[in-house]
């Protein structure tokens, strides 16, 4: 039997937004392929953030609406496709409730980091589930602690009170990690292979081969 010691390091920097359907399904597609190569790989997986409406309002914004305003005609259609592509790792797209900004969320997650990256992955699923199948808003400090706390974060609520808490931090990160990027998700593997877009699990596997070889 091979010890962890021959494993190889897979060191994922995903690059997303909490309002991207498309980056929870790349994460589900991302987290079955390393279910299927757990065996050779030692993964580190870093979430850093998007914005893909900086200007989007605090307070929020019917989710249908924002859509409609947004794409016009296209909007039914996009739900329907979205639905579909869920439905394909195996959810149910909800377009109820809000959505606005998510600046809260990212700070929330970069803290969630300085816990340990198991549970900052862990809290990027959580909040996904909540506001993309339960109607959950990404900006309500409600949602952003009860997802905190099924995943053992301490000192949430305090954290997220203070709204400067973590934002130079996340501000910095959005210059390094998404100053040239134009769309998530968005990963780099080991530093220097580079995916996009919600990416089938086997075309993440061969990524995995290609960065460690």
């Amino acid at each position: 039997m091979s010890g962890t010691s021959e494993k190889k390091l897979v060191r994922i920097d995903v690059s997303s937004d909490t309002v991207c359907p498309w980056c929870f399904v790349g994460k589900k597609n991302l987290d079955k392929a390393i279910a299927a190569s757990n065996d050779k790989y030692n993964f580190e997986i870093i979430w850093h953030p998007f914005q893909l409406n900086p200007d989007a309002p605090k307070e929020g914004i019917d989710k249908r609406e924002f859509y409609r305003r947004k794409f016009g005609s296209q909007s039914e259609r996009m739900e329907a496709r979205m639905s579909e592509v869920f439905k394909n790792v195996g959810l149910e797209y909800s377009l109820s409730g809000l959505t606005g900004n998510t600046m809260d969320s990212h700070r929330l997650i970069y803290f969630a980091r300085q816990q340990g990256l198991e549970k900052q992955h862990d809290l990027v699923e959580e909040l996904n589930i909540g506001y993309f199948t339960q109607g959950k808003y990404i900006g309500d400090h409600k949602f952003l602690l009860e997802s905190a706390a099924k995943v053992g974060i301490e000192g949430a609520e305090e954290f997220l009170k203070d709204p400067n808490s973590g934002l130079k931090e996340v501000q910095e990160e959005l210059k390094t990690y998404s100053g040239n990027i134009t769309g998530v998700p968005y990963y780099v593997i080991n530093g220097n292979h580079k995916l996009s877009g919600g990416q089938p699990p086997e075309v993440f596997l061969r990524a995995f081969q290609v960065a460690t070889t």
